[in-house]
């Protein structure tokens, strides 16, 4: 039978727990403020990007799958940053990982970095900007060779730029 007294203590428990395990993952990020060559205020941001782009690049959302008109770009090219402009990935990388989201096996060099994303009950690899930080979405050990790898980018958080073959 549960009283008052046993449903405090296990509340206590139950919130100490939460606070070991879930809220230093969540400051964590929050207060390891990054420094990126490329740094602009949050107002700036506001008006450099569309809000579903700040909501993904500077929130670290997700966009919707099958949503990015670049999901089905096929052109030469190169997908950057929609923040900095920054050259990401090369077309010639990108594949189609039946995902809803473009995917790519290698970035261009220099281009992206990586930090562990404990959000969602699970750890994954996020990918963001190394110029800027923007978020562009995670990376996983499904893809195809020769890395083995998939880039499961959102769209929103990349413009795409045609080249000449």
């Amino acid at each position: 039978m549960i009283n008052r007294r046993h449903f405090i203590l296990g509340g206590g428990a139950l919130s100490a727990a939460f606070a070991v395990g879930v809220l230093p993952t969540f400051f964590s990020r929050a207060a390891s403020k990054e420094q990126f060559e490329i740094s602009y205020s949050d107002e700036q941001w506001h008006q450099r990007l569309s809000p579903a782009q700040y909501e993904v690049l500077r929130e670290e959302g997700t966009e919707p799958p099958y949503s990015s008109p670049l999901n089905d770009e096929h052109r030469n090219g190169v997908f950057s940053c929609a923040g900095c402009n920054l050259p990401l990935f090369s077309s010639q990388t990108k594949f189609d990982s039946r995902t809803g989201w473009p995917s790519f096996y290698q970035p261009l060099a220099q281009a992206v970095a990586t930090r562990k994303d404990a959000s969602f009950g699970m750890i994954r690899d996020e990918v963001h900007c190394r110029r800027c930080g923007g978020h562009l979405g995670h990376v996983f050990d499904d893809g195809p060779p020769p890395t083995g790898l998939r880039y499961c980018m959102n769209g929103l958080a990349m413009n795409f730029t045609p080249q000449s073959a």
